[in-house]
């Protein structure tokens, strides 16, 4: 009997496999997407459970050559409180593994181009954290404006297709 009442060990605040765990929301709206990367990341123990737990946050970070290296900048991981004196420091440059050629052709479209790379998502996939990175262009304040006027016209065509049922 006491068996049967058990439960899983993982708490419900864990995120499931293959979900979104961080987004920045704002570069879509910033910046015109134009190619996007699957990358991943060289995280502490006690990063991992704070961004299973969710506690990530985008909203200024992204990514930079570093000499051949790319890193991650700007991003906040808030502590674990369960790791107590082996916590990580919040904000830390933290290193994106991507395969020697794609860092390559990125670094040149990134020198030349005057491209940004951009950080959009933090997933999980196949149990490890991934980085999605946008490879874009920044948008003008009239790129800004059309961006809002269609997504206005979109509502309103949903709302009128909803009243129409």
């Amino acid at each position: 009997m006491a068996a049967a009442s058990k439960k899983s060990g993982k708490p419900k605040t864990t995120a499931p496999p293959g979900s979104s765990l961080a987004q920045n929301k704002r570069a879509a709206f910033d910046y015109e997407i134009l190619e996007r990367f699957e990358a991943g990341i060289v995280l502490h123990g006690s990063e991992v459970k704070s961004i299973r737990d969710g506690k990530m946050s985008l909203a200024e970070s992204y990514a930079q050559f570093q000499g051949d290296e790319l890193f991650l900048l700007g991003a906040h991981v808030a502590e674990f409180p369960q790791a107590h004196q082996r916590n990580h420091p919040p904000v830390r440059a933290r290193k994106l593994l991507m395969h020697r050629r794609q860092l390559d052709r990125l670094h040149e479209e990134v020198k030349q181009a005057g491209m940004t790379l951009v950080v959009l998502q933090v997933y999980l996939k196949d149990g490890r954290i991934k980085v999605e990175l946008g490879l874009g262009r920044g948008k003008k304040v009239h790129d800004k404006r059309a961006s809002i006027k269609d997504r206005e016209q979109q509502r309103e065509v949903r709302r009128a297709l909803r009243e129409h049922r």
